[in-house]
């Protein structure tokens, strides 16, 4: 497999505050690569530098052959990589099917709405409601949507699992587990250990903004003493 993305030792900052540290890492086209540590240790802002909402203060990243590092967030997203933010960031004022419209205006490809329907019906019985109205449960399930619409070349998920009910958790594993068989690349950031790595071929631990480990699925189950070493689980 050819890599899509390339992190080579970037440093983030917030403000003076050093966040991450030499942070080398690659996915693979049609690849999943969970990113998991304790809280704090820098995986939601490995995302958000990715992305280009914190700038790199060093280093290179390369997505799809072009250099990101120093490109704004919408130039970024425009190139085919979205970022489902913890948040979620659903318009409020506008309802499911609005949100997935105004989403789909920009990008250069787009999934059919029919599409995104056939993969969340939940959305479509609620197609008319308003962001507000949602459950977290249902704004995930949009947050994720709105990002496929797209049709990016890979999705950055960052705790789309958190907070929900089991029964949703598992519903939304066996999206992104759809996804994934389909091609998709994606790199989801998750403190659920167990559902992460239901989905990903790889994964690298984060500790205190350095990369401490990386090791495949396969490794995690066969020596589940890895990931006990470095998150106590």
């Amino acid at each position: 497999m050819t890599d899509l993305l390339t992190v080579e030792r970037i440093n983030s900052y917030y403000g003076d505050s050093h966040i991450l540290f030499d942070v080398s890492l690659r996915v693979a086209r049609n690849e999943v690569v969970a990113l998991l540590g304790r809280n704090g240790a820098g995986k939601s802002t490995t995302l958000k530098t990715l992305i280009g909402a914190v700038r790199a203060r060093t280093g290179r990243i390369t997505f799809d052959g072009a250099e990101v590092q120093a490109l704004p967030p919408y130039a970024t997203a425009a190139l085919g990589m979205q970022l489902v933010p913890e948040e979620r960031r659903i318009f409020g004022s506008l309802n499911v099917e609005e949100n997935l419209i105004l989403a789909g205006l920009t990008a250069k490809g787009r999934w059919p709405i029919e599409r995104i329907w056939g993969m969340f019906p939940r959305l479509k019985e609620r197609r008319r409601s308003r962001g507000t109205d949602l459950s977290g449960g249902e704004q995930q399930m949009l947050a994720i949507a709105r990002a496929l619409i797209r049709d990016p070349k890979i999705v950055l998920l960052d705790e789309p699992f958190e907070g929900l009910a089991p029964i949703i958790v598992r519903d939304l594993v066996g999206v992104c587990r759809t996804l994934a068989e389909a091609g998709q690349t994606i790199i989801v950031v998750e403190q659920n250990i167990q559902a992460a790595m239901t989905l990903a071929d790889r994964a690298y631990v984060l500790n205190n903004g350095h990369i401490v480990e990386e090791f495949s699925a396969a490794t995690m189950r066969a020596q589940p003493e890895v990931l006990h070493r470095h998150l106590g689980v």
